[in-house]
Parts: C-alpha cells; structure tokens; sequence
C-alpha cells in the first residue's frame, strides 16, 4: 500500500475493454440510507502518526494496537494512548507513500508465548521483510530482539501489500502485491515462481525460519511453495470472518475498478488479465475459466479510488449490520457495507465521512473501529 495514493491523482486513463466475463454481487449505492445506521465516535483524534492499522492481542486484556507507518506500534488502554510505544523500529524502517511499517498479528497463543509478528518496507532498498518480536518485560513494551522470517525484494516502491493475519487454521496469511508500477509490467501475479501479486500461507510455529503448510496448492512442486492464492494486485487489507472462517480479501484496482474477493486455497483472482470482472490486458484472452471472478466490485466514480478492505461484522452494538462485510474507501471517505447472506446480494452505502480510511480494525467483542491515516481512530457506534 499506500495503494490510495497510487493512481488516485493524476494518472491518465487508459482504454481497456470492458468485456463482462461474469456477474457479480453489486457495486454500492450512490445514495445514503435516509436513517443513519452508525456514526464514527473519535477515540484518538491527537498523537498518532499516519496510523495504518488496529488489533487486540488474544491475551485477555482490553487494550488496543494501533501500527504507525513511520514504524511504531502504540498501545491505546481504556480510549487513552501510552506515550511510550509497544514497539519502535523506525530505524529499520524504510517510510514514505506505500512503504513502511505496513501489518501486524498476534500469535494465537500470544497470552502464553508473547509472539507477534510484522510486515514492514525496510531499509535502504525497499525489500518487504515479514519478521518476529516477542512481549518485552511489561505488556506494554516488546522486545527489540528481531528473528526474520522473509525477505521479498520490491522491484518499484508502490504496492507493497503489508497485511498478515492468522486464519482459523492457526496458520499465518501474507498479502503481498504485484511489486508496483503500474499494469503489472513483468506479470509477476500470474508467476508460480515469484511471491508478489498473492496471498502467503506459513506454517511460524514449524521449520527454521517457517515451515509450509502441506495443503498448501503449490507444497509440492508447480511454483513456490509458501503461494496460497494468485492473481493479486494489491491486497491492501484482508480479514476472515470469525464466525464462518471465510477470508475476504480487498484487492485495490488500477484504473477503474475495486474488488472484493472471497479467497479459497489455490484461487486465481485475474490479475493482470482482469481489472475486476474486466478485462484490462489487451494481448489476453480474457474469457477464460480460470479466474475466480471478485464478489464485488465498484467503478471510479463520486471521488471513489482506492478500497480498503474491513471485517464481517460479528458485534453487538450494531445488530443491523451483523454478517454484512464492512469497508470503505481511502479516497471518497465512505463506508459500504456488503449483505454475505443468503437473502441478497446489495452493498449499502452507510456512512460519509471526510476520513482517508488507511484501514479498519477489529477487538475481540467483534466491534470495529476505523483508522483515518491523518491521524485519528474512530469506533463504529449507533447513531
């Protein structure tokens, strides 16, 4: 990321086809409910620097996370924010437009063992590097001990990716993009051979420095083992739903059009040979079965560029919104929320605001709060 930023301002459009390979959900309402269904109420509004994401470790305690860009961690206990960073890596960290200090995931069993791990743009050349620190000696401080994991060289500054996230199988998911630029220039997503453009699935409590999981579609052979999904370009944020297990990934687009994918063990989502449900390639084929095609998407419009991926919600304050996939976009400020059920398929337009929404975070009652990368953090409460 800072995906927003790339191709938002500035950019001239390209003519692609426009050739409809499949249908999909629904792209959101232009129009806001005549009834507020939520308001942001400010937790943080002074004291954060470019804020990109929140979470709550698995050990019982209230307190919240909160990752800074320029590459702290900060540690925010009953609405107030220590002064003193959980973590501080600045020096290692390589910090400007999409890089930076970019995800970070609790250990399942942080409570026992203290292990988290990071994602972060390092310095001097710019290589996505996914390591391990440990709790220090109080539960607000860790560890400067790093033990690193992986190392991805970056080939342009932009679309990093940076989310990581343990799924329900106790396994930890990498979101790397397609290595930046613009169009995918050496089709890096559709490479077996190269990890940009997907989602990563390691196995951190086996191996040395990891070990791959055995169902992973590629453990084998065919193309790089730790490779989960393909055909990513820019899955900015990700999550899964803690009720279902589903993963949805929000994967930022290029010119035109922003995705929503549910992403399943060897999934091919089109990159560069589909923008969306488009297709974007001009030398591709693009009516082809191979691709599984977004659940959603959206179009460029009504100041809207750069999507940022959120959470189904599964809290209680918000009943209207239970089971829906909450998420937004940097550029417009809005926030969508997407029916997953059974019943229908419509994306509602719920909330206008005049945040850069850098990100959605999640605390253990199944609540969310909204990250504006201007420096603030918000809860979704009821109007």
């Amino acid at each position: 990321m800072l995906l927003w930023f790339a191709w938002c301002l500035g950019l001239i459009l390209i003519q692609v086809s426009n050739l409809q390979v499949g249908p999909v959900w629904a792209e959101p309402s232009k129009r806001t409910d005549q009834r507020p269904i939520v308001r942001l109420v400010p937790i943080v509004t002074d004291g954060l620097e470019n804020p990109l994401f929140l979470t709550q470790a698995a050990d019982g305690a209230e307190r919240l996370f909160v990752v800074e860009q320029p590459g702290r961690i900060r540690v925010l206990e009953k609405h107030a924010l220590s002064p003193s960073p959980f973590l501080d890596i600045t020096k290692l960290v390589l910090f400007g437009g999409e890089r930076g200090l970019l995800g970070l995931a609790f250990h399942p069993g942080y409570r026992h063992n203290g292990r988290f791990f990071v994602n972060y743009t390092r310095k001097p050349d710019g290589a996505t590097v996914v390591a391990e620190y440990r709790r220090g000696a109080t539960p607000t401080s860790a560890s400067q001990e790093e033990r690193t994991l992986l190392i991805v060289p970056q080939p342009y500054p932009n679309h990093n990716g940076g989310m990581i996230a343990f799924g329900p199988d106790g396994f930890l998911y990498v979101g790397l993009g397609d290595g930046g630029s613009k169009g995918d220039p050496d089709n890096r997503a559709q490479n077996l051979e190269d990890l940009l453009g997907k989602i990563l699935r390691i196995d951190v409590d086996r191996g040395d420095p990891y070990g791959i999981p055995t169902d992973n579609p590629f453990a084998r052979e065919g193309g790089r083992p730790e490779i989960y999904a393909i055909g990513l370009r820019n899955p900015w944020r990700f999550s899964f739903d803690v009720k279902t297990g589903a993963f949805w990934v929000a994967d930022v687009g290029q010119y035109k059009w922003e995705e929503i994918n549910l992403v399943t063990r060897g999934g091919n989502y089109g990159w560069r040979v589909m923008e969306g449900t488009h297709c974007f390639h001009p030398s591709t084929d693009c009516r082809t079965t191979a691709f599984s095609l977004p659940v959603s998407e959206y179009f460029h419009d009504n100041g809207r560029c750069s999507i940022t991926g959120g959470y189904v919600y599964r809290g209680r304050v918000l009943p209207s919104l239970v089971g829906t996939y909450v998420y937004g976009d940097f550029c417009s400020g809005e926030i969508f929320a997407l029916n997953t059920g059974d019943t229908g398929n419509d994306a509602r337009h719920i909330l206008k605001s005049s945040l850069q929404i850098s990100s959605f975070g999640e605390d253990a009652a199944g609540e969310l709060y909204v990250l504006d990368h201007k420096g603030g953090v918000y809860r979704l409460s009821p109007p």
